[in-house]
Parts: C-alpha cells; sequence; structure tokens
C-alpha cells in the first residue's frame, strides 16, 4: 500500500469515526454508550500492551492502576472528602472541583508511580511468577479500597463513591447535553469525542515509543533479557519504564471511566477485568498495535451487542437458560474459535525477515 492510499484510508476512517455516534445516537443512547466504553477499554489494552506487547511483562493486577486513577479522581471531584473531613470544608466552602487539566496529568503521575513501586519488586521475576505476583498487587489494591472506610473514611467502602463531577472541556460540561439549533448532541456523544482524542493521543505516543531506542531496548528484553543485559541494556530501568508507563494509560482511563460513571465501587475493578483487558491484547495481537485496538473494540463491544442475542436465544428455549449465562457462553465460544483459528491473534504483527526476498544464487 502506497503513502498515498494510507493518507486516503486514514482519512476516511476519522471521517467514519467522527460520525460514528451522531448515527448511533438515532437507534439510542444505549449504542453510544457502548461505543465509549469500547474506546476507553482501547485506551487500557494500548498501556498494558507496553508493558506485555513491547516488553513481555505478563501483568494480570493491571486493573490496580484503573482503580487508582478513578478512585483519585473520585476523591478529588466529589462532595466525599469535604463531608468526611470538616477542615476540608472549610478549605473549600463550595466543594473540590479539580479541572481537567490538572486531574488528568495527576491520575497519570500517581499511577506511574504505583507502577514503578509494582515493577521494583518484581525486576528478578519472569513468567508465571510474575504474573501471580501481579495478580496479587491488583486483588490488594480492590480490597485496600473496599475497607478503607475504617476507622476514616477515605473511599467510603463497599459502598463506593457517588456524585463525582462531569468533566469540563473548553466550558463545555459533558455531563450535559449540547444544542446546536434544533439538533442536540447527547452527553455520551461528546464523552466519545473526548475520548476518541485521547485514544487517537495515545496510539501517537505508543507507536512512538515501539520504534524509538526505548522501544526496540524493550523488545530486546522481551525476547532475550540476558542476551539484551550482554549488548548493555539497562534492565532493571527498562522494565521499570514499562510498568511505569504502562500505568499511565491506566491512571488516565480510570480518571476518564469515573467521571463518564458518576460512580464508582470496588466491584468495577475486579480480577476478571485485567484478564478481559490481557484477553483483548492478546486476542487481537500481541505487540501489534492496531490489532490489540481491534481486540479491545471487539471484546468491549461484543458482551453488549450479545445482549440484544441472549435474549432471543433464551425465549426459543423456554426460559431454560438464563440471558446473562448465554451471553456469557456466546463470548467464550467466541473467543475459543478465534484462538484456535489464529493462535497469534486476529491481526498479529508481521514476523520479521518474511518480506526479505531470500537471495538469488
Amino acid at each position: 500500500m502506497t503513502q498515498q492510499n494510507k493518507l486516503v484510508g486514514y482519512f476516511f476512517a476519522g471521517v467514519a469515526l467522527l460520525v460514528l455516534p451522531l448515527i448511533l445516537q438515532n437507534f439510542g443512547n444505549a449504542w453510544v454508550r457502548i461505543a465509549d466504553m469500547a474506546l476507553l477499554y482501547v485506551l487500557l489494552a494500548i498501556g498494558l500492551n507496553i508493558v506485555v506487547g513491547y516488553a513481555g511483562l505478563l501483568d494480570l493486577g493491571y486493573v490496580a492502576f484503573f482503580a487508582i486513577g478513578a478512585y483519585m479522581y473520585g476523591l478529588m471531584s466529589s462532595p466525599h472528602l469535604t463531608e468526611t473531613f470538616p477542615a476540608l470544608a472549610v478549605m473549600f466552602p463550595n466543594g473540590i472541583h479539580t479541572p481537567l487539566w490538572l486531574v488528568i496529568p495527576m491520575a497519570a503521575g500517581l499511577a506511574g508511580l504505583f507502577g514503578a513501586l509494582l515493577g521494583a519488586p518484581t525486576l528478578r521475576l519472569r513468567g508465571d511468577y510474575l504474573a501471580i505476583v501481579t495478580l496479587g498487587f491488583g486483588e490488594i489494591i480492590r480490597v485496600f479500597m473496599n475497607n478503607l472506610d475504617a476507622p476514616v473514611n477515605i473511599t467510603n467502602g463497599p459502598k463506593g463513591i457517588g456524585q463525582i463531577d462531569s468533566l469540563h472541556f473548553f466550558g463545555v460540561d459533558l455531563g450535559k447535553k449540547w444544542v446546536l439549533g434544533n439538533y442536540e448532541i447527547a452527553s455520551v456523544t461528546l464523552y466519545y469525542y473526548l475520548f476518541l482524542v485521547l485514544v487517537v493521543l495515545s496510539v501517537v505516543i505508543s507507536h512512538r515509543l515501539q520504534i524509538s531506542r526505548v522501544g526496540r531496548a524493550w523488545m530486546a528484553i522481551r525476547e532475550d533479557e540476558i542476551a539484551a543485559k550482554a549488548m548493555g541494556i539497562n534492565t532493571r530501568n527498562m522494565k521499570l519504564l514499562a510498568f511505569g508507563m504502562g500505568a499511565t494509560f491506566g491512571g488516565v482511563s480510570g480518571t476518564l471511566f469515573a467521571s463518564f460513571q458518576g460512580f464508582i465501587s470496588p466491584e468495577s475493578f475486579t480480577l476478571m477485568e485485567s484478564v478481559m483487558i490481557v484477553a483483548m491484547v492478546v486476542l487481537g495481537g500481541v505487540g501489534h498495535l492496531p490489532g490489540v485496538i481491534l481486540g479491545a473494540v471487539l471484546l468491549a463491544a461484543l458482551p453488549e451487542v450479545l445482549r440484544y442475542v441472549a435474549g432471543p436465544l433464551q425465549n426459543l428455549t423456554g426460559g431454560r437458560l438464563d440471558a446473562s449465562i448465554l451471553r456469557q457462553l456466546l463470548i467464550a465460544l467466541a473467543m475459543i474459535t478465534i484462538m484456535l483459528m489464529r493462535p497469534r491473534g486476529l491481526w498479529p504483527a508481521p514476523e520479521h525477515g518474511k518480506s526479505i526476498a531470500p537471495p538469488q544464487s
């Protein structure tokens, strides 16, 4: 494909993505919400791909950084802290309302710090042992959020945090519909455009990282850590950087999720969420950015779309099968089929050297 054809393809893809929510909202805001959640999971999958795909470090606790970003925004943009601590209520009589331009860097920085803290004790671990430790870290964060309501109520425990502010972008409240003449743009559509901008920015950052010297060092560690160390790569710092960089994407995603939902609780950050994000990366194609995006969109949107399929199938069985169980069964069958037919993922990275013609004798 020539460069001109690529530009034409990107142009039409961009136009389609811009028009998509305006078309979907005619069928109901639920469909736009599905697209919003798909973009949010794309952002999470891109971050995890840095750790798993580029550096080859299996992380099953990635949802912890998602939770850290969400709870940070929930605490900084809701009445919870001012109601719990009277001193803060005196300092902020109108409540704590953290602006977008401040809260996203804060979430990225805090999640990145926790990512480096997770990476530090796991530098000598690899494979299954690394997966078990990161899994434990994710569960520790969830249990921590679930129990930090006593003796001082910080996270409000299992009841969660509500009344979280919607995001404001250049004076536009994304929590309210936008009226342009006789045409209304729903709140979920406004969030879609914000998510889309951040996804495009994340794709650019991830791609630049992949082709940079740092990205090539990560891939060298992924292929053979001993050989990478022998070539002079500081594997310790590179691993910490991978954990930190991947965690920043999770923190930003958590901020967007908390604002979009308006409510967060520990039940949103279970082990199954981490497993689902890893499945997105593996299903699409480990280390290949377009494949990761495809896997995230499919696994984020497919369960919601299958809600409209599971109901009629339940009626066909006379109600003997529960719709939610049937939906999970259909998802599992689809994933098994795909992995049997495409073991390297739906859109795997092209193998190096295949495009090079052998020398003619």
